[in-house]
């Protein structure tokens, strides 16, 4: 039966994506009134990164309230070369980061409105579930 309940979610569950334009997210929180997460991350040096994502951005009952509810973007700063973006995705990232991140945090993730005005800001790994983590972004919608 679980096997199942995976299998049907696998088909069924919404596709998430994860934009890398701050600039294309607001647009669309304009007209939506949507909610953006940034995270700001280190795919590929940063344990606590790895872990966010796989534990609480990754989980289902998060994709599930996201694909929703929210906008999200990435901005992400791996070390291994063969994982590195475009020229244009890091100058995408570099600026967010100097807007949102001057202090270089990873991982770093915070929820702004449509404005760009930080709502709530988790400094590194959330100790929380995904659902507690979800809570704490419901505290802010329709404000």
């Amino acid at each position: 039966m679980k096997l199942l309940s995976i299998i049907l979610f696998s088909l069924f569950a919404p596709s998430l994506t994860w934009l890398g334009d701050f600039n294309i997210a607001k647009t669309e929180a304009a007209k939506t009134h949507k909610l953006i997460v940034i995270n700001f991350s280190g795919s590929d040096w940063c344990g606590p990164c790895i872990r966010l994502r796989k534990e609480i951005l990754e989980s289902s009952n998060f994709e599930v309230y996201a694909a929703d509810h929210l906008l999200l973007v990435r901005a992400d700063f791996p070390r291994q070369k063969k994982n590195l973006p475009g020229k244009e995705q890091v100058k995408l990232n570099e600026a967010l980061a100097e807007k949102y991140n001057a202090e270089g945090k990873f991982p770093y993730t915070i929820l702004v409105d449509e404005n760009g005005k930080v709502l709530k800001a988790w400094d590194g790994y959330p100790d929380e579930t995904p659902e507690q983590f979800i809570t704490d972004i419901k505290k802010y919608e329709a404000r």
